[in-house]
């Protein structure tokens, strides 16, 4: 079973193993510097569906099909899966999965969410109430645009500190047992206000002044770190 270490770390007794994963991105992200580390790529924002929404619902769905695949494993194989995106309700998340009658919990922690369902997934594994879990997340820069900023068609000229959200998703596939890297322990952050009144500059807001983090002792797997949420003053 999971232990603590101090007041912000969960250690875990039942290490997740990462399977088998899966990512598909739009033609910004497919031309940087990462372009061979994603699983697939698009050129059409709106992934030939009639909304930006639905496109992204479509890119988490397609996420998790690559990571099955590659697991050689089928939705009824995974106990849990754990999800979100930027958007209302997390629409994307629930109309992109539906479809694979997987038991489903809806996560929202914005850039953070990849983290935070990853966390969640290994500790169902870690408590014994699953075998096999999955984490999933998503997002659309046009679909982000219309949801915190201006909808694209409404032609608003973007200011300088503007951030420009991922076009993309990502899953990842847990087991209790396997040989891929595992996940030893996590750092769950805590809600900071560092005074940013740009709400343009989301990732000013986002990113931790001191993320408080003191010497750990040698882990052998992977740490994941929920980083601090951090409010705009002004909304």
């Amino acid at each position: 079973m999971a232990k603590r270490n101090g007041n912000r770390t969960i250690v875990f007794g039942k290490k997740s193993h990462i399977v088998s994963f899966g990512s598909i991105v739009g033609k910004k992200e497919h031309e940087g510097p990462y372009s061979n580390e994603f699983d697939e790529y698009i050129t059409d924002s709106f992934f030939g569906e009639k909304s930006f929404e639905r496109a992204e619902s479509k890119l988490q769905k397609r996420a998790v099909e690559i990571a099955l695949d590659k697991g050689g494993l089928m939705p009824c194989d995974i106990d849990c899966i754990f999800a979100g995106d930027l958007l209302n309700q997390c629409i994307g998340s629930t109309f992109g999965l539906r479809d694979f009658g997987i038991p489903f919990v809806g996560l929202y922690g914005a850039c953070s969410t990849m983290t935070l369902s990853t966390i969640m997934a290994a500790t169902l594994i870690d408590s014994g109430a699953a075998h096999r879990t999955a984490a999933v997340t998503s997002s659309h820069f046009c679909a982000a645009e219309r949801q915190y900023r201006f909808p694209l068609d409404y032609g608003s000229q973007r200011t300088p500190t503007a951030q420009w959200t991922v076009t993309g998703s990502g899953a990842l596939i847990l087991e209790k047992e396997g040989q891929g890297p595992y996940i030893d322990s996590a750092v769950i952050g805590t809600v900071e206000d560092l005074g940013i009144t740009d709400n343009n500059n989301m990732g000013a807001a986002m990113a931790p002044d001191d993320v408080k983090i003191r010497p750990y002792p040698k882990l052998e797997g992977m740490v994941f770190f929920y980083t601090q949420i951090q409010y705009l003053r002004g909304f």
